[in-house]
């Protein structure tokens, strides 16, 4: 494939030198510069791993490797509609061999499994003694149907592609993890932003299937509200986009990516706003950037996704949650803004439950805090040692 075809590509892409014994670098993307945090001039010439974990090459190699007798890894594996990750060393199972030491970790509306890679997760959830070690749990991140590797509009039905709602996006990562990779019984559902979300749905929908649930950027009520309105907003620039066709189209549509920059205003903190924009020139800078970026998309699998939501609404289940919850929400999350005192409410109704609100800072990202464990990890910490009887 040419390289131009690669750049254009939104999946981050490298390219290794097979003929050396570090199998240095010697082309990445603009996507992969994006998730990883480096630039191209500043990935060639290093390893994958150095790349990947800023330096962990041990994490890396223990969870992107072949797959081994213990079971190291099995990437990028592909069941039915859903690709997935698993990032494990040490595969527990009971007296049936069934796996019983799983993790599910669940990402948001735009972002694949792979999210939970990048150096602002993973370099902070994943190491020894870490919250999520990977060398204590079988950990498996999905990507979601619409997104990623698993089946999705663009893959060729476009527009006839059957329209899914979180149920069933649940529901196929619950047939996932217990029919394919045989999955007895989870230490931890995780998510953040939508896989918050489906942390409620776990939460009530399989009670007995783990320990603990922990919803991160989200709210255990309705979709309603700003973040439907806005929601709203990039559903009808798809569907009136000019080149959108009913979604039968040749050539994607890119009128909607017009729009597109005023969802991240929404969900940015507003001090890192004003950081990034001091001047009328960086804000169009901005803008620009942002509009490129969402041109790459195809416009069915983002409005699939978005559309998604619609019946979101765990507040009539709550009350059936048994597992332990430790709900994580942002201070500066306008998205998710606690003045609506909706997470505290929710929380009264399951047993034992627990809520933490992170302060705003100067470093906080609003919404987008979910991407950045260092201000939150301490609490997840805090919950599996809770979880694991310390």
């Amino acid at each position: 494939m040419a390289r131009g075809a690669l750049g254009a590509c939104g999946f981050p892409i490298a390219i290794l030198d097979d003929s050396a014994t570090n199998r240095p670098v010697t082309y990445v993307n603009e996507a992969f510069e994006s998730f990883f945090g480096w630039r191209a001039d500043e990935a060639v010439g290093r390893s994958l791993g150095s790349l990947a974990f800023h330096g962990d090459e041990a994490l890396v190699h223990r969870m992107l490797a072949e797959s081994t007798p213990r079971r190291t890894v099995k990437a990028w594996a592909r069941e039915g509609a859903q690709r997935h990750v698993e990032l494990t060393l040490s595969a527990v199972r009971n007296a049936e061999g069934a796996i019983v030491n799983g993790v599910l970790l669940l990402h948001g509306t735009s972002g694949v499994g792979a999210d939970w890679l990048r150096p602002s997760l993973g370099n902070e959830l994943f190491g020894s003694g870490q919250p999520l070690d990977a060398s204590k749990y079988f950990i498996v991140l999905p990507d979601g149907i619409g997104r990623g590797g698993s089946s999705k509009p663009s893959d060729g039905l476009r527009g006839k592609f059957p329209h899914y709602r979180y149920a069933d996006l649940v529901d196929s990562e619950y047939r996932l993890v217990t029919e394919h990779l045989k999955v007895k019984h989870l230490k931890l559902v995780l998510g953040s932003s939508m896989g918050g979300m489906h942390s409620w749905i776990w939460g009530y929908q399989y009670p007995d299937l783990m320990d603990g649930v922990v919803p991160i950027a989200s709210h255990p009520v309705r979709m309603s509200g700003k973040n439907w309105v806005q929601r709203r907003i990039a559903i009808e620039a798809i569907r009136n986009d000019p080149g959108w066709n009913g979604g039968n189209y040749e050539k994607n549509p890119t009128h909607f990516a017009i729009t597109v920059p005023y969802g991240f205003l929404q969900t940015e903190n507003v001090l890192q706003l004003q950081e990034m924009i001091p001047s009328v020139e960086a804000g169009d800078a901005l803008y620009k950037r942002l509009f490129e970026q969402a041109k790459k998309r195809d416009a069915n699998d983002a409005l699939w996704s978005i559309e998604a939501v619609i019946d979101y609404n765990p507040d009539p289940h709550l009350e059936k949650i048994k597992a332990k919850l430790f709900a994580i929400n942002f201070e500066d999350d306008s998205t998710n803004t606690p003045s609506l005192r909706t997470l505290e409410a929710g929380i009264k109704r399951i047993k034992g439950a627990k809520y933490v609100i992170v302060p705003q800072t100067q470093e906080t990202h609003g919404h987008f805090t979910h991407l950045r464990a260092k201000f939150w990890k301490q609490y997840l910490a805090e919950f599996m040692k809770e979880l694991e009887g310390g």
